[in-house]
Formats: C-alpha cells, sequence, structure tokens
C-alpha cells in the first residue's frame, strides 16, 4: 500500500530559505543607532576628554603631552569659584521650580473651575524656546527699561532703577528666575500625573480617622509619591548641572565671573581663550561630578522598578 506524500507548501517568491537568527536580526536593527552613538557622541567625548592631558591651543598647530599640569591648574585656579556657583544655580533652578510645580500640581488636582485651560495655559513657558527665553528676561530685568523696574518703581519698592544683571548680587538671581520660570512646567506635569494615581481610598480612610489637611499630605500623598518626586529631582539635578542657554545669553557668566558655571567656563576657554587643553580639564572634572548625578539617577530607577 503505498502512501501518499504531502507535496511541501511552495516557498514565497523573495523570501530566503533561512531568515536571521535573533540575534542578528537585532544587531542589525542596533546598528544605525549604536554607530550615530559612537560618531556623534562617543568619539567627541573621548577626544575632549584625551585633549585635557595635551597642551593644545586653537591658533597654534600640534600639541605636546603634559599629563595632568592642565588639571592641576584648573584646581589651583578657578575650580572651587566654579564648582560653587554651578551648585547653587543648579540647585536653585531645581528646588524652586519644583515648589511651585507642585503647589500647582495640588491645586490643579482639585476640582477648581477652569482646570483643563489652566493645565494648557502653565505649560506655555515649557514650549517656548531655551534662548528665547533667556532674552525674555533680558529684556525683563534690563536696567534702563526693563518690566521689574516699572513694576517696582511704580509700587514703591524701589527708588531708582537696578541693574539687575550687571550686579554680583542679583544676577545669579535672575538666571534663576529665568530658568524657573521655563523649567516648572514639566515638573507640575510629572507631579500631577503621579497625583492622579493615589487612591481616593487612602484620603477617605484617614479622614475617617481624623486626619486633616496637612496630616493627610504627608502621610498619604507624599510615600506615595516619594518615587517620582526623586525622579524629577535627579533628572532636573542632571539637566540644570549641564545648563547653558539661559546663563550665557543673559548675562555671559558675568558680572565679574559670579554667574559662571562649569558649562559656560568650557566654551570661554576653547572659544575665547584657544585653550583646548584646559577647557578638556575643565569638562573631565565636570564630567566626574555629572556621573556622581548619573549613578544616582540610574540607583533610584533601579530601585523603583524593583519594588
Amino acid at each position: 500500500m503505498t502512501t501518499a506524500t504531502r507535496p511541501a507548501p511552495p516557498r514565497k517568491q523573495g523570501t530566503p530559505a533561512q531568515g536571521l537568527s535573533g540575534g542578528a536580526f537585532a544587531i542589525l536593527l542596533v546598528l544605525p543607532g549604536l554607530a550615530l552613538l559612537v560618531a556623534v557622541v562617543l568619539y567627541p567625548l573621548i577626544s575632549s576628554l584625551v585633549t585635557a592631558f595635551f597642551e593644545q591651543s586653537l591658533v597654534e598647530p600640534g600639541r605636546r603631552f603634559v599629563g595632568l599640569e592642565n588639571i592641576r591648574a584648573v584646581l589651583d585656579s578657578d575650580f572651587l569659584p566654579l564648582l560653587r556657583q554651578t551648585l547653587v544655580f543648579t540647585v536653585g533652578t531645581t528646588l524652586v521650580p519644583f515648589v511651585i510645580g507642585f503647589a500647582l500640581a495640588l491645586a490643579l488636582n482639585t476640582r477648581i473651575r477652569g482646570r483643563g485651560f489652566l493645565r494648557g495655559a502653565f505649560l506655555l513657558p515649557w514650549l517656548v524656546p531655551a534662548v528665547v527665553t533667556s532674552f525674555l528676561w533680558m529684556w525683563i530685568f534690563n536696567a534702563n527699561y526693563g518690566v521689574a523696574n516699572g513694576v517696582l518703581e511704580a509700587l514703591g519698592i524701589v527708588d531708582e532703577p537696578e541693574a539687575w544683571l550687571s550686579s554680583p548680587g542679583t544676577a545669579m538671581a535672575a538666571v534663576i528666575i529665568a530658568k524657573t520660570w521655563a523649567s516648572f512646567p514639566w515638573m507640575m506635569v510629572m507631579l500631577l500625573a503621579g497625583l492622579q494615581t493615589v487612591p481616593p481610598e487612602l484620603h477617605e480612610a484617614a479622614q475617617v480617622d481624623g486626619a486633616g489637611t496637612i496630616r493627610r499630605f504627608r502621610s498619604v500623598t507624599v510615600p506615595h509619591l516619594r518615587g517620582i518626586i526623586g525622579l524629577v529631582l535627579l533628572l532636573e539635578l542632571i539637566w540644570n548641572f549641564q545648563h547653558f542657554d539661559t546663563i550665557y545669553v543673559m548675562t555671559g557668566g558675568g558680572p565679574a565671573g559670579t554667574t559662571e558655571t562649569f558649562a559656560v567656563a568650557v566654551y570661554d576657554t576653547f572659544y575665547k581663550g584657544h585653550d583646548l587643553g584646559r577647557a578638556g580639564a575643565i569638562g573631565l572634572l565636570w564630567m566626574v561630578l555629572l556621573l556622581v548625578l548619573v549613578v544616582g539617577y540610574l540607583r533610584v530607577v533601579d530601585r523603583e522598578e524593583k519594588a
């Protein structure tokens, strides 16, 4: 007795007999992004860090290996003022918009009238490009025709115009205010999203137990938002630690270097001082400090994923 053999299904035209393995296909997907990362990020970064160990100038050809001399020169000269001013700017532009954003998120999480319109309106500062925001606030704080002086004089708070961006005592505060205006909307959105995940049953149970508004905020809201608060603060710290636009447009690091941060110092040393080695040394020290924040961010993310 013969057994009929089922014919093999016809292979689709253009389909290879053997397809790529999962690993090979994944590599093909990753290769374009990896090549772009190496060309745009890794190669310039490594090249600039290597320059920190050479004496090299933009106006003279060639370079000479000097080891740790550039790093030692930066540490012995202006490193501590740069670190202090960078930390003041970073902490100020992180905590102030966080407080404002959290307060607005709490308000918009209630049933106030027009909250849909307010949510969209408060996002407008975040949508404006950083350079445009910087020019806007530079005009507001202008000593001759700025809005800030006009309002304060009309209220009788100041008797004569203040040079906000030209005074060492007020320049950093003005820059922090400008950056805060641009930063608080995204923090508000993130915190508002977190607030909407808090189960209302928890607040109702705490209210039944006699907890007031402040007690419910401390015992229910804040613990539930601990993870998102940590992520928002760490991300903002990392971004502000390397921020450049607002400071450079409004003050250029002045007056007398009182608003100069690592980002501005690297730019000025490279393009104005033409000293590639010293700029690379500042960038190397800056990156080491930034890595501390990045490691902290990764730890928080890992802890949240495990939780």
